[in-house]
Order: C-alpha cells, then structure tokens, then sequence
C-alpha cells in the first residue's frame, strides 16, 4: 500500500472497488486546517469522473499497470485488432479504451496498451500522427492574411481544421489530443 503522497497525474488506483486514473492531483493546505490531497479521477470501466480528497498520509492502493507497444490492425465492430510486436500475437481490445483518437489511427501505427494481468485497461493512441488529405475546399488567394481555417478530410475518414494555404493531397501532422493541425510535412 502507498500513501496519498505517493500518487500523481497518471497514477491508476483501485478507488471503491473500482480502477481509476489519476487526472489532476493538488495538494492543498487551507488557511489552519490539516492538509488534504483533492483528486479528480477517470472510472476506467465506465469513463465516469470521480472526485475525492485523501488525507495527508492515507493508504491508497496504487495498482501496477503493465506497457506495451502494439502495432494497430483493423478495427472489428466495437473493439480493434493489435498486434504484440515481440509474440505476433493477435488481441482484440476496446474501442472505447482510445476515444476520439481513434479516427486517426490507420493500419500499422503504434499504440501503447496498458494491462492489469491479461486485461487492457488504458489504451492510447500516438501523440502525433502523420495523415494525407483526402479532400479539401481550395484557399481563396490573399485570403491568408487572417488566421482562418476550413475543414479537411484525412484518409482516415476524420475531419481536422486547417489554415487555408493547405490543399488537398498534401500530409500533415495532427495532435492526437487535440485534434488540432500541427504543421505540414515535407
């Protein structure tokens, strides 16, 4: 067992029974009054957001999670196909465990997997993503001097907005946690 001081932003603890990420952990000491760890969590079996305050010093069962890169296969209905890299094994995880990352992900990207024994608990996509644009509405000339953007489609089917000197055709780097254009890619 760990104590409240133990843990930060990550963190996976088993909190009422049930598996939780850490999501933003500050430690607070107001005015005369004992301080106290206030926590907001992620339930990871529902995607509920939990909030609580630990003691200074409380027992807190931090669980071990388990990493690995897998190579994204194919999406299969609800769930999705990796790939162990080093086993070649096949696993069939999910959907819900990536989010909205997920309309990013095309065919032979790494992803990293979380496991507590042989279950995925967390999964998450890479942070930045190369993509082609598939379709684009083409930039009005001089109408860049404002920072405007359009939408476009990538190959993976997602619509990210970009500045209106990007065209169709061209790759571009995209923020998986975002969902934002980054830059585009030579």
């Amino acid at each position: 067992m760990a104590n409240s001081g133990d843990i930060n932003v990550g963190s996976v603890i088993r909190f009422n029974g049930d598996l939780c990420r850490i999501e933003e952990y500050q430690h607070r000491t107001p005015g005369n009054l004992r301080a106290f760890y206030q926590a907001r969590m992620r339930n990871l079996k529902n995607g509920k957001i939990v909030e609580n305050r630990f003691r200074s010093g409380e027992a807190v069962e931090v669980v071990r999670v388990e990493f690995k890169q897998m190579q994204f296969i194919y999406p299969e209905g609800e769930f999705i196909v990796v790939m162990d890299n080093d086993t070649y094994e096949q696993i069939h995880i999910s959907a819900i465990l990536l989010g909205d990352s997920i309309k990013f992900l095309k065919e032979g990207m790494e992803i990293k997997v979380s496991f507590e024994g042989d279950e995925a608990i967390l999964a998450e996509a890479p942070v930045f993503v190369e993509l082609m644009i598939t379709y684009a509405e083409p930039g009005v000339k001089g109408d860049t001097a404002t920072n405007t953007l359009k939408p476009a489609t990538m190959e993976t089917g997602a619509v990210v907005n970009v500045p209106l000197f990007v065209n169709e055709g061209e790759k571009i780097k995209i923020d998986t946690r975002t969902n934002s254009y980054v830059e585009r890619v030579k």
